[in-house]
């Protein structure tokens, strides 16, 4: 159920919000926004009425809170990266950010294919890796001697 509130305290680690109902339920900062929060402060400011999403009530009554998911669908789905307006965007994908997908168009694959495709796949990501990472060893290096 998504309610409004207003946010009545502010600590590192998350937002207290007063509701409608005269309950306090706390945000935890994590919650705030789609993007990482680092400042809970640069988000949220004491005595702003917020819209928040009712994620559980505890057996002692605690009630836990959400901004991000009381956003329309459209501004909680896409902006999961922090994007920064003074950064130019990234040429390569972190290997943190790969996922793995089982195959879906070949059901009846062997094992050995599967391992075989596997194997390939890895290989390309490490190699991509690599150049990226000697691309940036060799910038560097030609930075230090230029010093000299």
């Amino acid at each position: 159920m998504v309610v409004e509130g207003k946010v009545t305290g502010i600590t590192k680690f998350g937002a207290f919000v007063d509701l409608e109902n005269g309950k306090t339920g706390m945000v935890h900062i994590s919650e705030v926004a789609p993007t990482f929060v680092n400042d809970i402060k640069e988000h949220l400011k004491e005595g702003q009425v917020v819209k928040v999403k009712i994620l559980s009530i505890g057996d002692d009554g605690k009630i836990g809170l959400s901004i991000k998911k009381a956003l329309p669908p459209q501004n909680n789905a896409g902006n999961r990266q922090h994007k920064s307006p003074d950064r130019a965007p990234r040429q390569h994908t972190s290997p943190s950010s790969y996922e793995w997908q089982p195959a879906r168009q070949s059901e009846s694959a062997s094992f050995e294919d599967m391992l075989s495709k596997f194997k390939q796949t890895s290989d390309e990501k490490i190699s991509n890796l690599k150049r990226t990472n000697d691309s940036r060893r060799g910038a560097s290096r030609r930075g230090n001697s230029s010093k000299q």
